[in-house]
């Protein structure tokens, strides 16, 4: 049975200097109504979140996570969060979690209806179970996300630098690969460049050179690669930002699916490629993200 935690955060300024902010968070009863009916993180998708990984109690990337956070609430014209204060729920949630994996959500949304301020709340539960596709991998297939590389620079009120709470593209996307036979799907511009999974980062090998779509407007800059980038850059590995063509999947020497939950997922398949699978990198690179890392 799954275990859940919820606490209701009274936002405070960007700029609040104190100290502690235990007196803005509540514990409330995560299995009983929270939220009003004229909420627009239900009623439009109108808000952000992030989801942070947690092992054995350790909230991981915490600092990434909240510099994108920040980062989403700028571009969605939403109060700018707090940085100490939501530093602090994140630890306090962490904090109710047992052993093994765990996610945390922050949400933070305009609030209700008509409203004077946002609503913020952090929740705590136990994490699907990503052994599988860590060990087996998965296949995907690419689909079109809709929009030009730069497209983003042209329209910036699509929001698509932002992690809102407006996921029904993604989870409607995931549907379809299903329908294909496939476990995930590859967001492709429709000027034929790789762009990232609907839940995942991407990352390509091409001999000993790793490399990442150029996170731009229209692409999130995952706080799970950048972990993975390190990682390999400390193993003398060569990494690289840049646009990467649709043409250049079927070239990789290795592929992986990455994100907080998940961590690193081999790609075994795109469309009807066949894609190399490095296993032995793939287990080391789990298990330097199962570590604790701040």
């Amino acid at each position: 049975m799954a275990t859940r935690f919820a606490l209701i955060i009274e936002p405070t300024a960007s700029d609040d200097t104190r100290s502690d902010f235990t007196s803005t968070l509540t514990q409330v009863d995560a299995s009983a109504p929270a939220l009003s009916v004229g909420e627009l993180s239900t009623q439009r998708g109108d808000g952000i979140f992030e989801s942070i990984g947690v092992v054995d109690a350790h909230p991981q990337e915490v600092t990434a996570h909240l510099e994108r956070f920040v980062r989403s609430a700028e571009i969605c014209d939403l109060p700018v969060p707090n940085v100490e204060q939501w530093r602090q729920a994140i630890a306090a949630a962490a904090a109710l979690c047992g052993p093994g994996e765990w996610v945390v959500k922050t949400i933070l949304s305009r609030g209700v209806e008509h409203g004077p301020t946002p609503t913020a709340w952090v929740t705590a539960a136990d994490a699907p179970d990503f052994s599988r596709p860590r060990r087996e991998g998965v296949s995907v297939v690419t689909l079109d996300r809709g929009f030009s590389l730069d497209t983003p620079a042209r329209a910036p009120w699509l929001l698509l630098g932002a992690k809102t709470l407006s996921y029904a593209v993604n989870m409607a996307s995931l549907r379809e690969a299903h329908k294909r036979g496939a476990d995930d799907a590859i967001f492709v511009s429709s000027d034929g460049f790789v762009l990232e999974a609907p839940t995942a980062s991407v990352i390509l090998r091409f001999g000993d050179v790793f490399v990442t779509p150029e996170p731009t407007g229209g692409i999130l800059h995952g706080t799970t690669q950048l972990s993975a980038f390190s990682w390999l850059e400390e193993h003398g590995f060569a990494t690289e930002y840049r646009d990467v063509g649709v043409v250049e999947l079927g070239a990789a020497d290795a592929a992986w699916l990455v994100s907080s939950l998940r961590l690193a997922a081999p790609i075994r398949r795109i469309d009807e490629m066949a894609v190399p699978v490095d296993q032995e990198l793939s287990d080391e690179l789990n298990a330097y993200l199962l570590s604790p890392r701040d």
